[in-house]
Parts: C-alpha cells; sequence; structure tokens
C-alpha cells in the first residue's frame, strides 16, 4: 500500500535512464524478431490489398480445407486460401484475380464441396488497381501523420523530443506488424484505423512525459539537477497517470480480442482488436523504455547539460576526497592576542 501510495504522489525514485541499457537491448529483441518475421513470413494482406475473388458459403456438407483443396485442383486454384469459420459450418476461400468464366467456375466447385447452390454464397470481387490504392493511401496516411506529429511537438516542446518520439513510433510500429506476421492475422482496412489509432496512444504517453521535463526544466536551476535525473524525476511524476491510461485502455480492448473474436467468434473484430491491444501494450513501454532514455542520453552530450554534469561529477570528488596520511606538527602555545612573548628579563648583579 505504501508503493501504490508514493505512485499516485509521483513521489517514487525509480531509475528508468540508468536502466537504458536493458531496456534498449529488450527493445532491440523485440524488433529484431519482428523484422525477421516479416522477412520470413511476410503480412497476411486481406482482399482489399491484394486483389481477388473470395466467397463464403455455409458447409452442410462438413467439408474440410483438404476437402475443398482437392475440389479446387482441377482449376489450378492449389494455393487458394481458406479458412473455416464458425466452428466448420461456414467456409471462406479466397483466390487471386480471375476472368468472368474462371470466377463461375471457382464459385461453382466451392458450392458443389460445400452442399450448397451458387446463388447462397456470398461473392466479394476486388481488382488489383483498387488494391493499390487502398495501400497507396494508407502508407499517405501515416506519412502525413508522422509528418504532423514532427511538427507539432516541434513547435510546442523541441526538436529532439520530436525525434525521440518519432523512434519510439517507429519501434511500436514494427513490433505491431511483426505480431501480424507471427499470428498470421489478415492485414485489413480496420487494421490501418487501429494503426492510426495506437499511435495516438503511443504518442499521448510520450508527450506527458516530454511535458514534464520541459516543465521541471524550467523551474528547476539546472545546476542542481542534471537531464538524467530530471527526466527520471520527471518519469516518475507522471508514471501512475501513464499506468492508469494504459489499463483503461487494455481492458476493454483486450475483451473486444478476447471475448469478441475468439469467443463469440466475430471475425470482423479481431484485426482491428488485436492491432489496438498489441500497439497500446508497446506504446506505454515505449514511452518509458525507449522515447525518454534517448532523448535523456541526447541530451547529456548537449554543452549546457555536459558542464552540469563536470560540476556534479567535481562536487562529489571533492567531497570524497581525505588526506592519505596526515601529519601533526607541534607549535609553540600563542596568547589569544596574536602577539609575540617577550623573553624574560634578566636580573642586575650587586
Amino acid at each position: 500500500m505504501n508503493l501504490i501510495r508514493r505512485l499516485y504522489r509521483g513521489e517514487t525514485s525509480f531509475d528508468f535512464v540508468g536502466a537504458r541499457r536493458l531496456w534498449l537491448t529488450i527493445s532491440a529483441a523485440l524488433v529484431l524478431v519482428s523484422l525477421l518475421a516479416l522477412i520470413v513470413f511476410g503480412l497476411n494482406l486481406s482482399l482489399d490489398f491484394r486483389g481477388g475473388v473470395a466467397v463464403e458459403a455455409s458447409n452442410p456438407a462438413g467439408a474440410s480445407v483438404a476437402d475443398m483443396r482437392a475440389a479446387l485442383a482441377p482449376l489450378g486454384l492449389d494455393e487458394a486460401k481458406i479458412q473455416e469459420l464458425a466452428g466448420g459450418a461456414d467456409i471462406r476461400v479466397q483466390v487471386g484475380a480471375l476472368t468472368p468464366s474462371e470466377s463461375e467456375a471457382f464459385q461453382k466447385a466451392v458450392a458443389e464441396a460445400t452442399g450448397t447452390t451458387i446463388s447462397e454464397i456470398s461473392l466479394n470481387e476486388v481488382g488489383p488497381t483498387f488494391g493499390a490504392q487502398i495501400t497507396n493511401r494508407a502508407l499517405t496516411a501515416l506519412i502525413v501523420f508522422l509528418a504532423a506529429v514532427v511538427l507539432f511537438i516541434s513547435w510546442r516542446l523541441e526538436w529532439k523530443m520530436a525525434v525521440a518520439g518519432i523512434a519510439a513510433l517507429f519501434h511500436d510500429l514494427v513490433i505491431t506488424f511483426g505480431i501480424y506476421a507471427l499470428t498470421r492475422f489478415e492485414v485489413t482496412p480496420a487494421t490501418v484505423i487501429g494503426v492510426l489509432t495506437i499511435l495516438g496512444y503511443s504518442l499521448y504517453d510520450t508527450v506527458v512525459v516530454f511535458d514534464k521535463v520541459k516543465e521541471n526544466v524550467e523551474e528547476l536551476h539546472t545546476d542542481r539537477m542534471t537531464i538524467t535525473e530530471l527526466v527520471n524525476r520527471s518519469m516518475n511524476q507522471v508514471l501512475m497517470r501513464s499506468i492508469n491510461t494504459s489499463l483503461t485502455s487494455l481492458l476493454p480492448v483486450g475483451s473486444l480480442l478476447f471475448v469478441g473474436s475468439f469467443l463469440l467468434g466475430a471475425q470482423t473484430l479481431r484485426d482491428f482488436a488485436l492491432a489496438l491491444f498489441v500497439g497500446i501494450a508497446a506504446g506505454t513501454y515505449s514511452s518509458i523504455a525507449v522515447a525518454s532514455p534517448i532523448l535523456a542520453s541526447w541530451k547529456e552530450h548537449e554543452e549546457e547539460w555536459a558542464r552540469v554534469r563536470r560540476r556534479r561529477d567535481r562536487g562529489r570528488g571533492s567531497r570524497s576526497e581525505t588526506p592519505a596520511s596526515p601529519t601533526v606538527t607541534k607549535q609553540a602555545p600563542t596568547r589569544k592576542s596574536g602577539a609575540t612573548p617577550r623573553p624574560p628579563k634578566k636580573g642586575r648583579k650587586r
């Protein structure tokens, strides 16, 4: 209870910046694994990005994935993406772009394998041009968002804070897409919306910390604290606010992901909820373990803060110095007035 009370009052003294090697090692490992997953597995892009034909049909015949693949083999569609939905009650098949005659034959094969008719099949067809437009728009939205963030933080706070915040954003993006590559969840337009949303959450935590750093720098004289101490102080002061914000966001998003999509089978929510859940968690971590340590390490090399560091180091060194072998010298007693005593007068001989 004492720790919780101190957290709420901002009275903790955790050395976040001092543990930056540990934080950055963990972040580098997560980013490396995510990049390897993206290179090896790639993103599972949805029909909206790749273009092609997708059909969904009920499955009264109980056809399995192997049965469906065997039914599509004569059409040369061995690489079709087949998914069982609602525990096998429905089935979804996605292939690349097809001509009208090939699309009709494809729908007929799916209907025969599942025991339904073509009229009962749900068809979704997207051309490759439309998919390229969706991809370009998503990238454009991301670039515009990042540019606006850099300009705003540079104007409101400092350009070095903007760069540190962008580094944390890329950290969150790589990890989020790495999770998508590992889990093989589809990247849909809803995923792009979720990614833009989590970038806002990540920036919120980072800007809160940086704004507190700026406030402490203005209020506290630079001769009294180094930039590392100021950043640590600021992070401890807003730590509970970041924890509360993250928990109140993760709990409903976690319910949406695990209860709504996995237990209740709401597949359309899964892609959006996964991006939110992973991104909020990574954004909270990066604001503490990536953005703030980068800012502190960068500003330590500025002349003003380097001078404060040298002055503090000299002060500690002078206090710790003790004479190696003190010598004691005897001095003649002196009067309080400081005058030299006169020699005694010699008596006269009679």
